[in-house]
Parts: C-alpha cells; structure tokens; sequence
C-alpha cells in the first residue's frame, strides 16, 4: 500500500499497488522492435461511489489481459483506505484535483485511467484538468448525466442526495445501508458520512463544464463500457460521432468487472490495445 498527502490538512489518499512487470505483452508496450524495451503506460483504477478499488479492480488488474503494466488501484479522498476528512467538499472537480496530486506524487503520467461509476465521472474531469496524466480513459458504466428521475432514500446516489446532510448524519446513512445490500455496503461502510452524501450529492446535481460534454470534447481516446443489458446508453450516436467508442458487455449488471471478470477484461484490453498472452 502507498500513499500521498493531498491537501494542506494533511489528508491522505492511499492505493494498493502493482508494480510493473513483463506481463501478458513480455514488457514490450505497443510500440515496434525500437520500443520493445520500453514500459507500458501506468494504469490507473478508480472506484464509484462508497466502493474501494482494491475491492472491486484487484481480480481485474491481475487478470492475464491486464496484467503487466504498474497499477494502481487507488481509493478517491473520503472513500475505502484513503482519508474521510469531514471539511473537505467532495465535488467531483476536488476528487479530480486530489487525485491528480496523489498521482504526480506516485510519479504517474500519461496514465490508462479505468473508471467505474462515480469514479468515471471524476477521470472526466482528470483528463480535462490535467490532462498530462492521462493518456486513454476506459469508462465503466460512468455517470453522465445529473439525476433527473425522484429515487426513494437509500437507492443509489439519487436516494442518498435526496437526504439533507443533516438528515444524512443524524441516520439517513441507516436507510441507504438496509437499501444497499451486503455487498455494496462491505465497501460502503468505510465511507466517511459526509463524503459519502456530499459526493452523491455533487454527482446527482452534475457539474461545470456537465460530465457528458467533457466525454464529448475530450480529446484523449475514450471507451464507454455499459451492460449489454441495458441496452445503449443514451445519446451513444453523438458519443460515436465524437470519437468514444461505446462498447457492450454482455451477462452483467453496473458493476461489470465484479459480474463477468471475463467479459470485462476483454472489453478494457481491446480498449486499451494490450495484446493477448501468447
């Protein structure tokens, strides 16, 4: 495990890493026989909402599509190992910020940034921010859009936001636990309670510029993965248009790495153009 300090209080974001290493590719990148001594691209994990990217990436990244290149599998400020702060604000643009301070510390650049959900939601605003740090973005069922459609308390980030933070702290947080299930709430409960509502609340209202005209205008290469269950996300034909490839994965719900490892680490290699083991 490492970690950095991100904010003047001292607050620290930690992450489990993988150091780097041959791998499915031998170490040789993607580049030709001039670049075959040449490392991979770190690869970056982020989490969604009340998750934890050791929890939900580690099966992932050693998978023998990902495996090879340094990971790190790392948990956003409030969230899973890192720091629950309690004056911090949780915009998704200050977990984009303390992110990318983590990451200058961890000395990641040009970063493959696997996103899932929420976590997503804050690679957009990395890439747009310091874009120096990524290199490619593959989204994970991300948020897009604010919360339009009236969520009971508890049901997602939508349930969660419709508590004020004082109804939240005082025992709203026990509606979302017995709404969440086990096993959202084994990573949930590490949550620091104010990060927890601040951030869904941040998430459910959007932010500046909105997260699907940064995926729009970016220009770092990007992949949308959604569960080919639910069939395309909206607006994919203006996604197409602008460059995102939109990208199905079948026998899952929102947490595809965790319902169907295979698919998933399928879907990202071909993403990220990692060939296969040999």
């Amino acid at each position: 495990m490492r970690d950095a300090v991100v904010t003047p209080d001292g607050d620290r974001m930690r992450w489990v890493e993988i150091p780097g290493g041959a791998g499915a590719d031998g170490g040789a990148g993607r580049g030709g026989r001039g670049e075959r001594d040449a490392q991979p691209p770190p690869r970056v994990y982020v989490h969604g909402l009340g998750a934890s990217s050791p929890a939900y990436f580690a099966a992932a990244a050693t998978h023998p599509l990902l495996a090879g290149p340094r990971s790190l599998l790392i948990d956003l400020l409030g969230f899973g190992l890192s720091d629950r702060p309690t004056a911090f604000d949780y915009r998704l643009e200050s977990h984009a910020d303390t992110l990318a301070t983590a990451l200058r510390a961890a000395g990641v650049a040009g970063a493959e940034v696997v996103a899932h959900s929420m976590g997503g939601s804050v690679a957009l605003h990395l890439a747009a921010r310091h874009p120096e740090l990524v290199s490619r973005l593959v989204l994970v069922d991300a948020n897009l859009d604010p919360g339009t459609t009236p969520a009971p308390p508890g049901a997602g980030s939508s349930g969660i936001a419709s508590f004020t933070e004082e109804e939240f702290l005082a025992g709203g947080w026990r509606e979302v636990r017995d709404a969440v299930g086990p096993a959202w709430w084994a990573t949930m409960r590490l949550s620091g309670l104010e990060a927890l509502h601040r951030s869904a609340v941040h998430l459910v209202r959007d932010s500046t510029p909105p997260m699907r005209e940064l995926l729009l205008t970016l220009p770092t290469p990007r992949t949308y993965l959604h569960p080919a269950a639910d069939g395309p996300p909206a607006g994919t034909p203006a996604l197409r248009a602008a460059g995102v490839a939109v990208t199905a994965v079948p026998d899952c719900g929102h947490t595809i790495m965790l319902d169907n490892l295979p698919g998933f680490a399928t879907a990202v290699a071909e993403a990220l153009g990692t060939p296969g083991p040999d």
